[in-house]
């Protein structure tokens, strides 16, 4: 049964222009430095009761709810996230997913079930190892970016922003990536500071320059800043 360490009842921030209960799946292999939910990192035993509570949480809000964000955690570690998704369906809800596109094959199980994406886009492909502390993690999100771009599935393409945990090289070398497989639309979100964040991150935040943003929206022209 599916493994979580949290349920938001209602969201109004994690489905575009849905009110959605959002999941969070517990485990992921990656330590983003930037983590904001690190407490979600590490895998543990569950007899999958917090599932079951949330499951019938959701049986009452039906007609209340758009739809349920399974996020994390990477959800895709779990392997009954499908299982689950099924589940949610059956109640007549809709199905988003948060990933980083860790599990390629995992996340191509699950796409047609899946009404909508949120993928995190780390950084530019070549520097992923830096952020994720995971050899090839690169490699597997670029897969898995191809994979959901043939799906159809509607998504959204974000990347959370500092200026020192995300270099500008490899900004503009993502977002000449994006170009070449002519996306017009990704988002950069803020980096927020979690309760133990070094001092020196909090103090040193800002949003791109206006050089470098001409430049990444050159390339991707609806880019935006959240």
């Amino acid at each position: 049964m599916l493994e979580i360490g949290g349920f938001t009842p209602l969201s109004t921030t994690d489905w575009p222009d849905k009110l959605v209960a959002v999941v969070f799946v517990q485990g992921c292999p990656w330590r983003c430095c930037y983590c904001h939910n690190p407490g979600l990192q590490p895998r543990s035993a569950s007899d999958g009761a917090a599932w079951r509570q949330a499951l019938r949480t959701l049986r009452r809000r039906t007609g209340l709810l758009d739809g349920v964000v399974f996020s994390g955690g990477e959800p895709t570690l779990d392997l009954h996230l499908g299982e689950a998704i099924a589940s949610v369906r059956e109640l007549g809800l809709q199905v988003g997913l948060h990933t980083a596109g860790i599990y390629p094959d995992r996340l191509e199980a699950v796409l047609g079930a899946v009404d909508w994406v949120g993928f995190d886009l780390k950084t530019g492909f070549g520097q992923y190892d830096l952020l994720t502390a995971a050899a090839r993690s690169g490699a597997k999100a670029r897969r898995s970016l191809d994979t959901l771009l043939a799906s159809g599935v509607a998504h959204e393409l974000r990347t959370t922003y500092h200026p020192q945990l995300v270099e500008d090289d490899a900004l503009l070398a993502l977002a000449g990536e994006l170009e070449r497989l002519d996306l017009r639309s990704w988002v950069l979100q803020r980096w927020r500071p979690t309760a133990d964040a070094a001092a020196e991150l909090v103090a040193s935040w800002r949003w791109p320059p206006a050089a470098l943003l001409e430049a990444l929206q050159a390339r991707v022209p609806g880019l935006s800043l959240r």
